[in-house]
């Protein structure tokens, strides 16, 4: 089988390619175009043909992943799956399953059963979590395990995969130099994956054998997330030199990868200062030949715990609006406990809305759409509003718990409308200006 990337370079539009040319609005060609180049992604593992179509990359709308999964603490399956549609729900383009309690085949199994997303993960968790129980030490991983267990979950139907190929010896060399960090290592599979390669004295064996890692992506046509298993978990730890060295390799690596014909994407921080994240995401586009990047967040502030959602808003908006292609959410329990249903909602639905604004900044063509909100609002259209804002039903529901005495205003002014009042004063001039719309008419006529 061929992937979406061998397909696209010998100039066949699949019809994944034609389904994203539909969502985002461009001819088919230039989809395929950038598939060819691997500026765009499309997860799709043939194992499950009825999932939702999504294209990552140059020119699209910046996608929003949500991560699910249970922990050590919290094993319960029929959670994930309410989180699972929470996040679809929500309007989320991507799942990730990130279980590292209890049966983790059933809860894998389980929440792709009951999703229409592109589900992913990280092999690493499973991987180490079942070693561990075998013999006590997760170091004790058996590489030809790891791999057989990346074949496994493929099969099961994930369609991208966060894999740490880019943790080397020489990476590892550079975190030693630089004397560790501020923030310490925050990445659950690269932090045991760095464990196994100091105990056992060997390379890591995703890198050593990444050929072989890639073979298997291609047999499913799933995308090589390049985990980003030295991501700084504090911005004073930003663009140090482990971070950077695991950057360039990865960047490397996606190189290679295209080359041998599998969709890759590179994956990036963590903890950023919000004065550079227009320079990381420059470094890895240009390292990387353009290749779609995956950031999860970013956070540029440490010191946020119980708003991180919020927190993250900020960097992804820059990260969107600066090249990111996808972002993963940050929840309101971030750093703090495992996300429950409602912190994925508001998850989701802030990071929309972050991306939106990126978006906006990044394709002023898309502002249309917020030229049309803000005519209703003005003309005190509701209804028109209403079908236009991203959350409706969030907005009815504030307004209607707390309506005005005059209808067609708002509680927040009352008889104290500047809408109103700016109407009345500049009524005669409806018709001679363009930048009137026409429901302002009907707005005359009941006034």
């Amino acid at each position: 089988m061929k992937t979406q990337l061998e397909l696209a370079r010998n100039g066949v539009i699949t019809p994944q390619m034609e389904q994203v040319a539909r969502d985002e609005q461009v001819n088919a060609e230039i989809i395929r175009d950038y598939v060819a180049k691997g500026e765009i992604v499309i997860p799709n593992n043939p194992k499950r043909p009825l999932q939702k179509v999504v294209g990552i990359g140059t020119g699209l709308r910046t996608k929003v992943n949500a991560s699910i999964g249970t922990s050590s603490d919290i094993r319960d399956i029929d959670a994930e799956v309410k989180k699972a549609i929470a996040a679809e729900e929500e309007g989320a383009d991507t799942l990730m399953e990130l279980s590292t309690g209890g049966d983790l085949d059933a809860v894998r199994r389980t929440v792709l059963t009951h999703s229409n997303l592109p589900v992913g993960n990280v092999p690493l968790y499973q991987a180490f979590k079942e070693t561990a129980r075998k013999y006590k030490n997760p170091s004790k991983l058996d590489p030809e395990y790891l791999f057989d267990l990346i074949e496994q979950q493929l099969d099961d139907g994930l369609s991208f995969m966060a894999i740490h190929c880019g943790i080397n010896l020489y990476t590892i060399e550079r975190l030693r130099k630089q004397g560790y960090r501020y923030g310490g290592l925050v990445s659950k599979g690269g932090t045991f994956m760095v464990a196994w390669m100091d105990q056992n004295r060997k390379e890591n064996p995703l890198y050593e054998q990444f050929d072989r890692v890639c073979a298997l992506m291609k047999k499913y046509d799933a995308v090589l997330s390049l985990g980003n298993g030295i991501r700084a978990g504090a911005i004073h730890d930003s663009h140090d030199r482990a971070q950077m060295a695991e950057m360039i390799i990865n960047c490397e690596l996606a190189e290679l990868g295209r080359e041998m014909g599998c969709q890759m994407m590179v994956e990036g921080p963590g903890h950023v200062p919000l004065d550079e994240i227009q320079g990381n995401i420059m470094l890895e586009k240009r390292m990387s030949g353009n290749a779609p990047y995956y950031v999860l967040g970013p956070l540029p502030l440490d010191t946020g715990a119980g708003y991180d959602h919020v927190v993250s808003a900020i960097g992804a908006a820059n990260a969107a609006r600066y090249g990111a292609d996808l972002v993963c959410y940050i929840t309101p329990s971030e750093h703090l406990a495992l996300p429950n249903e409602a912190d994925v909602r508001e998850g989701v639905r802030t990071t929309r809305l972050a991306v939106r604004i990126g978006d906006l900044a990044k394709y002023p063509k898309h502002r249309e759409k917020e030229k049309q909100a803000a005519m209703a609002r003005r003309d005190m259209h509701w209804e028109d509003l209403e079908r236009l804002l991203m959350f409706p039903d969030t907005a009815r529901a504030i307004r209607e718990s707390r309506m005005p005495e005059e209808e067609e205003t708002c509680s927040m002014c009352g008889d104290f409308c500047a809408m109103k009042k700016g109407m009345r004063v500049f009524v005669n001039d409806i018709g001679k200006n363009k930048v009137f719309h026409a429901t302002t008419k009907k707005n005359e006529k009941s006034n």
